[in-house]
């Protein structure tokens, strides 16, 4: 059982102000795994208050004393990689092969691309006469969600830490166990007083908090468009800089060659890892209508050949996060067969065998793009195939999305797999797999604004000063 009742604060674990916590659920059991206090506004005020001390030395640190901070951080991160996977395996229900591997290596490889990207960051640069300086914004706000908690918590304090700025973090109620063990190790690391600051709590309570609060420049939010929207609208009052990486209905254009069948197969199953619960998962499947016979068959094997269960064994797919999670997603594949999608795997309810914990059956439908499963984000493992009937046609189906977050090309011919990802209006595509930390990840359209990832993370937390006449003329 774990208990986390304090909050990291000025350097210093701390009660909160009023004393209230929250029962944390495993997913896979529908038992108590643990206690998190909840925050409230009183918490926020000591946390920006440390923040704004800090950034008074901070904000004039040197990119050399960043860098021992963050290398700091790296060694300490090492030590408890492993207890950051099982603590993520218990809170949100990742297998432990996803979970103490693909999850962690993420929140490494966010702390290490940061730390190359500081060596060689140039904060200066002299443009005849002017002096063109990349300076900290100050003090952030960061909201984070559960699905991918080392991801996106790294993602976003490891380079605004690069940049010189201070932060609280406010981690998902959901899954907050990680985040604890992070700053602890941030703590460990030796960072100074209140640079870093952590709050548990509700986001309506804390995130609204945040976003509000005047002596915060700057909010970095990856979450539902709704609430992205809100925290827009509440940061407005003080003109703050507002990050947002929102939802996503993706799509993944599977070109006609010989290889489409491998590619259906290796899409659904991708489309099914961490149990669909991705923004930028691939959860529009477009295939060549002409082939939707061995689309039908290839697809549906790769769904039922999932392994799903307990996420301390040997499987592919644990549950979902929570018992709203779990209700939402079948509500949505209710919606599907109401609509008339053609169902060829899954369905409602659980997969056989597991009468306790928040699983859903791997669900792959035969669909039309106008429909409710393919226009919302169902954030569940729950795939849509849309057939296609040239590659203009693929791509003008691909686009016609209020989302714009990720977007997936597959084929044997790189030029016509290029000429598609040139064409579609997303954020970030992926061209036959492949992966790169320096590769900026943002949204178009409804998923949201800015980029993370790589040297362009880093430019979220800068603000640009021009000095005219540095030089004489």
């Amino acid at each position: 059982m774990r208990n986390y009742t304090q909050f990291y604060i000025d350097g210093q674990w701390i009660d909160p102000s009023e004393p209230r916590t929250a029962e944390v659920i495993n997913p896979a059991t529908e038992e108590v795994s643990g206690t998190i206090s909840l925050g409230s506004a009183s918490d926020v005020d000591k946390a920006v208050a440390a923040a704004r001390r800090a950034f008074a030395t901070f904000g004039e640190s040197s990119a050399k004393e960043r860098l021992d901070l963050l290398e700091a951080i790296q060694a300490e991160y090492l030590k408890r990689e492993e207890e950051l996977g099982e603590a993520i395996m218990v809170e949100m229900g990742a297998p432990r092969s996803l979970a103490c591997g693909f999850h962690t290596l993420l929140g490494k490889g966010h702390l290490s691309t940061a730390i190359e990207v500081l060596r060689e960051f140039k904060f200066e640069e002299q443009r005849g006469v002017t002096m063109i300086r990349k300076e900290p914004i100050g003090v952030c706000g960061m909201i984070t969600p559960w699905n991918w908690p080392m991801n996106q918590t790294c993602v976003k304090i490891f380079p605004a830490l690069a940049a010189g700025c201070t932060m609280i973090l406010k981690p998902p109620q959901l899954a907050p166990y990680s985040a604890q063990i992070l700053a602890e190790i941030i703590h460990a690391a030796g960072a100074p007083a209140g640079v870093f600051n952590m709050i548990q709590g509700k986001g309506s309570e804390i995130g609204t908090a945040l976003s509000k609060h005047e002596d915060i420049d700057m909010i970095s939010f990856t979450g539902s468009e709704a609430v992205g929207v809100q925290i827009q609208k509440d940061a407005a009052e003080t003109v703050k800089r507002v990050g947002l990486e929102l939802g996503g209905k993706s799509a993944w254009i599977v070109l006609d060659d010989d290889t489409m069948a491998a590619n259906v197969a290796a899409a659904t199953a991708g489309m099914m890892g961490n149990s669909g619960q991705t923004c930028s998962a691939g959860s529009r499947l477009l295939v060549p209508s002409s082939r939707m016979d061995e689309v039908r068959k290839v697809a549906a094997e790769a769904a039922n050949g999932v392994s799903v269960g307990d996420p301390t064994g040997n499987v592919a797919m644990g549950p979902v996060v929570s018992k709203s999670q779990y209700n939402d997603i079948q509500r949505y594949i209710e919606i599907g067969i109401k609509e008339g999608a053609e169902l060829i795997a899954g369905g409602p309810g659980r997969p056989e065998g597991l009468d306790k914990g928040w699983y859903v059956k791997p669900t792959v439908f035969i669909g039309t793009n106008d429909m409710v499963i393919a226009r919302e984000e169902i954030f569940g493992p729950v795939l849509v195939i849309i057939g296609y009937d040239d590659v203009d046609h693929a791509v003008a189906i691909a686009n016609d999305s209020n989302f714009g977050l990720g977007g997936y090309v597959s084929g044997t011919d790189l030029e016509a797999c290029r000429a598609v990802a040139k064409k579609m209006r997303t954020g970030a595509i992926w061209v036959n797999g492949g992966f790169d930390f320096h590769a900026p990840f943002g949204g178009y359209k409804r998923s949201g604004n800015g980029r993370e990832w790589g040297e362009y993370g880093f430019h979220e937390y800068l603000e640009v000063k021009s000095i005219v006449g540095w030089n004489p003329a």
